[in-house]
């Protein structure tokens, strides 16, 4: 048993190392981008228009997913649609106010931000467990629409059609957490799907320490592995500390599952500040920490640029309220964009991020975000050139 005083040393030599880290952090931060100014890097700016106001004076709750398919639809999740907290805050169902009601918990917007379909909910007739709380959205080749949940009991996976229509459960619902579990998962966080290998890639995720892979075809589970690519273990010490070593287990909520086209897994281990980086049988690569103070977490979710060989990472973290833009192969933080607040463009938590076809990221946010921003793609622009901050037109930052 550790003595009573080891947590006060502790305490005082992380408070040491956050101001030497905070300063050598800025430096380096310099220097790399002295070295690499000219380097071509993607360029954003907010669509404070995106989407179109919703009908039926719908209101978006806690915004936890997003996804894209082949028509660069994109589809949220949200949830909060039976909370006491959100019809009181809205005062609708007391009979206090005209506006508003919350809108169902899967919307699917067109490209331009006009809303196409809106459907979802626990089953009336009992055929599905609908999850406790709404978390994770993936569109499969076929137009199939995988949800995720991350509440208690959310130990499964559902799949339906394009129209909502139920197609199958993965896992069992109502089922405790075990890492090494093959026929439950314990509260998945994000899915993704490689269409090449006709295999699904699950957070797994609040409750588990894993990633889990399934049959995208027939859900049928194949294997998982842990940090590292050690086998699971829900009772290992996995504290993390700034300046002490990485835990050897997922510190969690394991976050994102993401393949690319290159054949590697990028998996957030938000809860250490990190980027675990394997390939598809579990082999661990490598790792990267983005902003390792930060005790509320960093690696929310992560998707990858739209060119042919994505050499670019965008990682949404939400502790810090910002994007990241990575270079994939090194995993070096290039600029950010976004900032705390309420406006266009600046961040309450964004929670997870997408790209579509013409490149444009579109982010979710949480907590008292709720919300989706369109982040149009500009184009590449020189490093040293890029703004960091909120990324809105040039006329408007100079009328500030």
């Amino acid at each position: 048993m550790k003595s009573p005083a080891r947590p006060l040393l502790t305490l005082t030599a992380a408070a040491a190392l956050l101001t030497g880290l905070g300063i050598g952090q800025h430096q380096l931060q310099q220097s790399a981008s002295a070295a690499s100014g000219s380097r071509l890097v993607p360029q954003f700016e907010v669509d404070p228009f995106w989407p179109q106001p919703l009908p039926n004076k719908w209101i978006l709750g806690r915004t936890i997913g997003v996804a894209t398919d082949a028509r660069d639809h994109v589809y949220i999740v949200h949830r909060d649609q039976n909370s006491m907290f959100m019809n009181q805050e809205i005062g609708l169902t007391l009979g206090r106010a005209e506006c508003c009601t919350a809108a169902p918990p899967i919307l699917e917007f067109d490209i331009d931000g006009n809303l196409i379909k809106a459907w979802g909910g626990p089953s009336a007739d009992g055929e599905y467990v609908w999850p406790e709380s709404n978390h994770g959205i993936e569109i499969a080749p076929n137009g199939d629409i995988w949800i995720g949940g991350n509440g208690g009991g959310d130990s499964h996976v559902l799949v339906f059609t394009s129209d909502g229509d139920y197609i199958r459960t993965i896992g069992t619902p109502g089922e405790d957490i075990d890492s090494n579990s093959t026929t439950h998962f314990s509260r998945v966080a994000e899915i993704a799907i490689d269409a090449d290998a006709g295999e699904a890639y699950f957070a797994d995720g609040y409750g588990n320490r894993r990633v889990a892979v399934v049959d995208m075809a027939t859900g049928a589970f194949k294997r998982y592995w842990g940090a590292y690519g050690n086998r699971p273990d829900d009772d290992a010490d996995n504290t993390y500390i700034p300046g002490e070593p990485l835990p050897q287990q997922f510190r969690g909520p394991v976050h994102c599952a993401e393949p690319s086209n290159d054949g590697l897994i990028y998996v957030c281990d938000r809860g250490a500040d990190r980027i675990q980086v394997f390939r598809p049988d579990g082999t661990f690569v490598k790792e990267a920490q983005i902003n390792p103070l930060t005790l509320a977490g960093s690696t929310w979710d992560i998707t990858f640029s739209r060119d042919a060989d994505q050499e670019f990472l965008y990682v949404a973290n939400g502790g810090d309220m910002k994007v990241h833009i990575l270079d994939r192969d090194t995993l070096e933080v290039l600029y950010s964009f976004g900032e705390g607040g309420r406006q266009p463009g600046l961040f309450f938590s964004p929670h997870s991020i997408v790209t579509d076809s013409e490149g444009n990221i579109y982010t979710t946010e949480t907590y008292e975000g709720k919300r989706v921003q369109k982040f149009v793609y500009q184009g590449m622009r020189e490093l040293a050139d890029i703004r960091e901050g909120a990324p809105w037109p040039a006329s408007a930052i100079n009328q500030r």
